[in-house]
């Protein structure tokens, strides 16, 4: 075990459990696909502009995982695109996958994808994010309103920090067809909701970026502004990606570091903005242990194995309750960067450059 600071959320997490084998005709119920088939996994990952993670951290992570146990997989990227995201899911199929671990673009093309596969008695996985009203066998994540409740309550901490008194709040949701945008906001909601409706904070535009497209978050946000007068004291962006777009819009205004703006990822961009004050804190997810809860269970399931997680999460659309394994979040402020360094997820030779070298330094990056 690494030295990591993320714990999983119940003890005994991946113990396996009856080793029961699969018939030809794997249903909902069953472990995987026919153990005649030599095993093998696809995963579809959703794009590589929403975020670096995707092919950054996630794709490499699947692939150790996989050529350790010396297994065949596939992994491609819908690149955001819904129509490729399906023929990339009937390509696998029709190569014999025995498991397929996707991370939907929406949910009504992930349960079409899941359907396929299970009437083919291909065993799924739904990775970082639920498919509402789907089949997917598990889902591996992180408890995302615990994401949320960390940005919300990392926001409020810089808030106080600058001495802002009754600041308006603006919210750069993630995508409405992402069912995990909708947990972060029921986090961090959680958190301001009750600062608004005490008047200790003024809620201000509230607007989810569809795809979680920086692009036109950073034309959101501009608009939010202007509709403000360019008043907005704190800005409760999901991600980083997000939080960039804004800073960006910020930086023009001669307002960067004095609006605290969240993130989350971890991302080098994300950590260099926290070290040059430009942002407030993002969320470290250890995209290391999810790819290997995602890839243990998906080694399984290939070979028609089945594993116990000792966790389950609600369905809301479906009804159902779907085996899970959820992992802890941290938040990263300027003073624990270091953490993040330290735990591998990035390199001081990625981040540390140029100008943020010195800020390295002061960080205590060695």
């Amino acid at each position: 075990m690494r030295k990591g600071f993320l714990t999983f959320a119940a003890v005994g997490l991946l113990a396996t459990g009856s080793m029961a084998a699969c018939g030809d005709n794997g249903g909902s119920d069953q472990a995987g696909g026919s153990t005649d088939k030599k095993p093998k996994i696809g995963v579809i990952l959703p794009d590589s502009k929403s975020s670096a993670r995707w092919e950054g951290a996630d794709r490499k992570f699947l692939e150790e995982a996989f050529k350790a146990a010396g297994v065949d997989y596939t992994i491609q990227n819908a690149q955001g695109d819904k129509s490729a995201f399906s023929t990339i899911a009937d390509g696998m199929l029709t190569s014999g996958v025995t498991a397929l671990m996707i991370v939907n673009l929406d949910s009504g093309t992930g349960k079409a994808v899941l359907e396929k596969a299970k009437s083919q008695g291909v065993a799924t996985i739904d990775y970082d994010r639920l498919t509402l009203g789907g089949s997917a066998q598990y889902y591996v994540s992180f408890d995302n309103e615990a994401v949320g409740k960390l940005q919300g309550e990392g926001l409020s901490k810089c808030l106080t920090d600058k001495g802002a008194k009754s600041p308006v709040v603006a919210y750069l949701n993630g995508s409405p067809t992402d069912n995990n945008a909708t947990l972060f906001k029921n986090g961090y909601d959680s958190i301001l909701k009750p600062k608004f409706d005490s008047k200790e904070y003024v809620k201000g535009p509230d607007q989810s970026v569809p795809d979680w497209d920086n692009a036109q978050a950073g034309v959101i946000f501009e608009q939010m502004l202007t509709q403000t007068k360019g008043k907005i004291d704190g800005v409760l962006a999901a991600n980083d990606g997000l939080g960039n777009a804004a800073i960006s819009v910020l930086k023009k205004n001669k307002l960067n570091g004095k609006v605290p703006v969240t993130g989350q990822d971890a991302t080098v961009q994300g950590l260099q903005n926290i070290l040059a004050g430009d942002q407030c804190m993002t969320v470290y997810k250890a995209i290391k242990e999810e790819a290997k809860a995602a890839s243990d269970l998906a080694i399984a399931l290939a070979k028609g194995e089945k594993k116990e997680t000792g966790q389950k999460v609600k369905d809301p659309e479906g009804g159902r309750d779907v085996d899970a394994v959820l992992l802890t979040p941290k938040a990263i402020y300027k003073d624990n960067v270091k953490d993040v360094v330290a735990d591998g997820f990035v390199t001081k030779e990625e981040l540390c450059t140029g100008a943020y070298t010195k800020l390295c330094a002061d960080a205590g990056i060695s």
